[in-house]
């Protein structure tokens, strides 16, 4: 005589939180948010950088550093290190390619003569100012997939995700004292 199974539930789809590996557990890499970030990065960067180069001739670290120039305010190569998240040798680099190119202009700091600023010169404010709306361009074209309130959201979530980055990292040891950094 065979029992009778009590009818089983039909299964409810629930959403669950993405799990957070234990030691041993391998990454789910589409759901590591790290990993997420770095490939969206890593594929604007490519194709911009074969736009620019295509286009305007500028590798893509040449671009980010003349678009924190072209905000105008004159900055130290500690600065745009820290805007732009380039590791201070390839700035140096950049930089000097762009000074070799009649790009961008050094001049000394009026408040610290030790010091040398960097500033677009006429001809990479007109380089800037042939870039900008192809930039503006490929932004609008990525974010055309968003709403207008989530395109609110993503920057307020990005801001507030750049500022916990920056957080931890001021924490690591070997990270520059604000001292260090400061010019």
């Amino acid at each position: 005589m065979q029992r009778s199974r009590p009818a089983a539930k039909p299964r409810q789809h629930v959403r669950r939180r993405a799990k957070t590996p234990g030691r041993n557990a391998p990454l789910e890499l589409e759901r590591f948010v790290p990993y997420r970030i770095a490939t969206l990065g890593n594929l604007l960067a490519r194709s911009g950088s074969r736009v620019y180069a295509r286009r305007f001739g500028l590798a893509l670290r040449e671009w980010r550093i003349l678009a924190v120039l072209g905000e105008g305010r004159p900055l130290s190569a500690v600065e745009i290190v820290r805007r732009t998240a380039i590791d201070k040798g390839r700035v140096s680099r950049t930089v000097a390619s762009l000074l070799r190119r009649g790009l961008v202009a050094r001049e000394a700091d009026a408040f610290d003569a030790r010091r040398t600023m960097l500033r677009l010169s006429l001809k990479g404010r007109a380089l800037y100012r042939r870039v900008v709306p192809l930039a503006a361009a490929r932004e609008r074209a990525l974010l055309a997939v968003l709403t207008a309130p989530e395109r609110r959201q993503l920057e307020r979530l990005l801001a507030k995700l750049h500022e916990r980055a920056e957080a931890m990292f001021a924490r690591l040891p070997g990270a520059p004292d604000e001292d260090e950094t400061a010019g």
